[in-house]
């Protein structure tokens, strides 16, 4: 099923969105619906914490050191999806922002999954299909944290590092269901070493969803 045939949320937000600073769309993206139809159910995903990722002068950023086969991505144009491999382990899951030559992006830390988007069940049971957990385990579980997100939504490099999020016809994309952020939290970035004392983690206050410290 494509995204075009689930209702009035089914338009990507548009390439304008992801440009200028990461800070700007870390924030603006918690809320957000992620959405992907790769497989045989609708995936989907209120993405619930962000962090912005700047470039030459951000050290914790992968565009830190300029541009390179493995993360092109982030210097092209913004509003594609960067995924890198971490911990010989996990996939985490950014979107690249500024303009096109500058590289900067925001990495996907938590979503809260969504099992009616589309009109379609069934999303929330593959998504814990796809993370191996049982039917009865708590939804926070399945999203909560860039690894299991990536998981939950089988995300790999190999079939997600590229794809535009704001072609209506990729099967990643995210969208606008019209939801209301009451307040946001900003707070330093975690699980780095470097610049982590900057503010630049964002999440939706009161989320049960989000990972690490509230």
């Amino acid at each position: 099923m494509k995204l075009a045939h689930i209702g009035q949320a089914s338009r990507p937000l548009p390439r304008r969105f992801y440009e200028g600073s990461p800070e700007r769309v870390a924030r603006e993206i918690i809320g957000k619906v992620l959405v992907s139809t790769a497989g045989a159910r609708i995936l989907a995903g209120r993405i619930v914490e962000a962090e912005a990722y700047h470039g030459a002068d951000d050290p914790a950023a992968h565009a830190f050191a300029g541009k390179t086969l493995r993360n092109a991505v982030l210097f092209g144009p913004p509003g594609f999806a960067y995924v890198y491999f971490i911990y010989g382990m996990h996939f985490c899951l950014n979107v690249s922002c500024e303009t096109d030559g500058t590289g900067g992006g925001v990495l996907f830390r938590a979503l809260e999954p969504l099992d009616d988007f589309g009109g379609q069940t069934g999303g929330i049971a593959e998504m814990r299909r796809l993370r191996g957990l049982p039917d009865d385990a708590p939804l926070r579980l399945i999203a909560a944290g860039p690894g299991r997100l990536c998981q939950a939504f089988g995300i790999t490099r190999a079939n997600t590092n590229g794809l535009d999020f704001t072609d209506p016809a990729s099967p990643l994309r995210i969208v606008d269901d019209g939801f209301q952020t009451k307040e946001i939290v900003d707070t330093p970035r975690i699980g780095i070493s470097k610049a982590a004392e900057r503010p630049l983690r964002f999440y939706l206050a009161g989320s049960t969803f989000v990972s690490g410290k509230r």
